[in-house]
């Protein structure tokens, strides 16, 4: 019996390979058309995103070898969608925030800010929240969730030391000893890639050191225990939420402003950096303070007086720990105030390149009705400067880093290996933490869209939605949101919106509908995924630290869902609908005759 169960074993990742391929096959055989083949190659990729049996990218690939193969698309056509004007916004964003997370910038701004808040329990998951969503917002949320949680953890440690008093001779030593455990986990996590897709992580559970006991016997110990899952959840729940606020912060936002593109190649540059963070970034910060209140109520009560400041020896001691770490870093140094002016740079010149409301400068390169500079144009023009602007402070020898040099403050010896060259970044940096599968993830998906916009099934999947135009559409808005919230639980955020965008402005069309009224809230959506472990990377990784049990997730991140689809459906039938005029059907979407 344990023979055949064992080679049952050897045997699950080929049978998982092969059996979709077998189920699916007689589709293309017995329809012999072209949405049938088209569709093959749809669910055969779904099937094998959500299993993960074979990596993400890889499946990605699969239209650059099928479509050909079926005469969907010839192999120049399909390979042109592998790198478009969106996988360069992409690249350029992931660039800037190799040269944030090198230089340190994002821990100095995280532990400053907690410094702000203080720690009392419900402060300090307020800090921690608004924080992670910060960051997240900039660099991506599984590398802020990396670098959030040992702090988080190391900070409640020593909330949770009862026996040391601040004057107490151990104490200094305590908090040596909270330091350097903070500084093993972060090595731990150093190596996680930042990645924009939701790779199921295995919890290594010899690795992982249980604070407190499963069956916790005192209030003192209960106590702990709900604290630590709040403060884990509150981490992962805000770096999911913060990507939502801008266009590169998280994958799906960058697919829709792909395929919003490629669908409707008229549409006036609707979606950019400027007018998607005006209406996601409302959105952001009510979904974070639902967030906040829910898992204040859930965690810690009704009971709001815990806000108050307090002075109690634990929770200084506890602020000692967030004193000593920021201490560590020292004065600011001169690769930190460079990339800040740099990113500050950055975002000034996305705001005012389209702003909608006034002329921006990006309307000096239009040329005979043409836009020629888009927001990739600008982060590639920063990230360029960055790998030409030194990382020290040149000296009247050139810009070559002199290996003489004295250290500055806030940069130690392994960081001055890493800038060998001098540069605020380094091409070895960038290949060592870019995350290049989410390029054939991102293009795989364009691939997919532009075979489902040929071949029909776009049009033929659309038109089976049409008895949803006989609802009112904020009803439609709701249920698409619920639909994709759902199953962005089971596969990843970017697979989940190549799949759905196609298929919602396709019947958009159809029914008369502005195709963003749709896409919008969908593709936040995809962002909801706060119920499981293996949804997303922050929630893999809060979970490996053994606190959390899966019916803690499942019972917070089901009330975070309904909250997310709801809030989504409010922004777009209120702000949205002003913003981006949804109560009118465009004329540049009126392209039903070339579906």
């Amino acid at each position: 019996m344990l023979a055949c169960l064992r080679s049952l074993r050897e045997l699950r990742d080929p049978l998982a390979i092969t059996l979709p391929v077998l189920m699916l096959l007689p589709l293309p055989l017995v329809l012999r058309c072209q949405e049938a083949y088209c569709g093959f190659v749809v669910l055969l990729m779904a099937v094998y995103w959500c299993t993960e049996v074979i990596p993400l990218a890889i499946t990605a690939i699969l239209p650059v070898l099928l479509f050909p193969m079926f005469g969907i698309m010839t192999s120049k056509e399909v390979c042109k969608q592998y790198m478009k004007d969106t996988n360069m916004l992409f690249l350029g964003g992931l660039m800037v925030a190799v040269a944030v997370e090198t230089c340190n910038l994002h821990k100095r701004i995280a532990l400053r800010a907690l410094l702000l808040v203080g720690v009392r329990p419900a402060l300090l998951m307020m800090g921690f929240m608004g924080v992670t969503a910060f960051l997240s917002m900039w660099i991506s949320n599984t590398a802020t969730t990396a670098m959030m949680v040992p702090i988080a953890q190391a900070v409640l440690d020593q909330l949770n030391t009862t026996g040391t008093q601040p004057g107490d001779p151990e104490q200094g030593h305590g908090q040596t000893a909270r330091g350097q455990e903070l500084e093993e986990k972060d090595s731990t996590v150093e190596g996680i890639q930042p990645a924009l897709i939701s790779p199921v992580m295995q919890t290594q559970d010899a690795d992982v050191e249980m604070k407190v006991s499963a069956v916790p016997h005192s209030d003192a110990q209960r106590e702990q225990q709900r604290l630590r899952k709040m403060l884990s959840l509150a981490v992962c729940y805000s770096a999911s939420i913060g990507g939502t606020a801008t266009l590169t912060g998280t994958g799906p936002n960058l697919v829709l402003k792909g395929q919003f593109s490629q669908i409707f190649p008229d549409n006036g540059d609707v979606i950019n950096f400027a007018s998607w963070f005006g209406f996601s970034f409302p959105n952001m910060l009510i979904m974070l303070t639902c967030c906040w209140l829910w898992l204040h109520l859930l965690f810690l009560g009704v009971n709001f007086g815990r806000l108050r400041m307090d002075k109690s020896p634990r929770e200084q001691a506890a602020y000692g720990i967030i004193q000593g770490e920021y201490s560590k870093l020292g004065l600011m140094s001169f690769a930190e105030k460079l990339v800040l002016g740099l990113f500050i740079l950055l975002i000034t010149l996305w705001f005012t390149r389209e702003p909608g409301f006034v002329r921006g400068w990006g309307s000096i390169f239009n040329w005979e009705g043409k836009k020629f500079v888009t927001d990739a144009t600008v982060v590639m023009f920063i990230t360029f400067l960055m790998f030409i602007m030194p990382s020290h402070r040149p000296r009247l020898k050139g810009w070559a880093w002199n290996r003489t040099v004295e250290a500055e403050p806030g940069i130690d010896s392994r960081e001055r290996k890493d800038h060998r060259s001098g540069r605020l970044l380094e091409w070895k940096e960038v290949q060592r933490k870019l995350p290049w599968n989410v390029v054939l993830l991102l293009g795989g998906g364009f691939a997919l869209a532009k075979g489902c916009e040929v071949s029909g099934l776009s049009l033929w999947l659309g038109s089976h939605l049409l008895p949803l135009q006989n609802l009112p559409p904020w009803v439609i808005a709701a249920l698409l949101c619920l639909l994709i919230a759902i199953f962005t639980e089971c596969t990843s955020n970017v697979a989940t919106a190549t799949l759905f965008l196609p298929i919602l402005a396709s019947m958009a069309v159809l029914i008369k509908l502005n195709p963003l009224y749709v896409m919008i809230p969908g593709t936040l959506s995809t962002s909801f995924a706060f119920m499981l472990p293996v949804a997303t990377p922050p929630n893999a990784i809060v979970f490996s630290y053994g606190h959390l049990r899966v019916t803690d997730m499942v019972k917070a991140g089901f009330v975070l869902n309904l909250i997310g689809v709801v809030s989504a459906t409010v922004a777009i039938n209120t702000w949205g609908r002003a913003m981006f005029h949804l109560d009118t059907f465009p004329a540049w979407a009126n392209i039903s005759s070339s579906l």
